[in-house]
């Protein structure tokens, strides 16, 4: 997070949401996991926020495959859900949760569409270009499965979802003057086949490939 950058608000949650909790038509979402493989490796975490400088925490605790108030809202279609590199969460939360994450927009597709002139596509990268913050990655391979996470795991967590609702949005203005976003919206679409395809065995073979 950027120097001079006011500090968000953070609430953190035990096993789901709580009731009552409501977001309006866009949501920023990342998952925290023990590792990449979801047959190996727990959820831990799921963050969220509505784009208002406030993260909201939900902890996953080991052997829970439920979440109702959660699974409501990922599955809600008036919902917008805000990713970077979708493809991972959507699947985590598939395996973990039996959540089929509905409609997603993912950040990262949508870079790699629009901003051509450059392979740098990670969440810090198109923050500091299209959001104007510098963030850090330190936390990224901490112990998320701890039953106490850290003030530094918190911040970290947050600052993953703060920024989305902004690249979001410049993101939806380049692929427009790309007239690329049709073609961006038939990726996100595909994103529950991909990771169906992640989860029966296929997460590196392109059965769309000759050989």
């Amino acid at each position: 997070m950027s120097p001079n950058a006011k500090a968000p608000e953070i609430n953190l949650y035990k096993n789901d949401l709580p009731d009552g909790l409501v977001f309006q038509d866009a949501i920023a979402v990342d998952s925290e996991a023990m590792g990449l493989n979801p047959y190996r490796d727990r959820l831990c975490v799921v963050q969220l926020s509505g784009g208002d400088g406030v993260c909201h925490l939900v902890q996953i605790a080991p052997g829970q495959t439920e979440a109702p108030n959660l699974k409501r809202l990922m599955e809600d279609e008036g919902v917008v859900k805000i990713f970077h590199y979708a493809r991972f969460d959507v699947m985590i939360l598939k395996y973990a949760l039996g959540i089929r994450t509905n409609p997603v927009f993912c950040t990262k597709i949508a870079s790699k569409l629009a901003r051509t002139y450059t392979d740098k596509h990670g969440y810090k990268d198109v923050c500091r270009e299209l959001a104007g913050v510098e963030i850090s990655k330190e936390q990224q391979s901490s112990d998320w499965g701890h039953d106490t996470l850290s003030e530094e795991q918190l911040m970290y967590a947050a600052t993953d979802v703060l920024y989305l609702h902004t690249v979001r949005e410049k993101l939806i203005e380049m692929l427009a003057r790309e007239g690329r976003t049709e073609l961006a919206q038939a990726c996100f679409d595909f994103l529950h086949t991909r990771t169906d395809l992640d989860l029966a065995g296929w997460p590196e073979v392109d059965i769309f490939a000759h050989k």
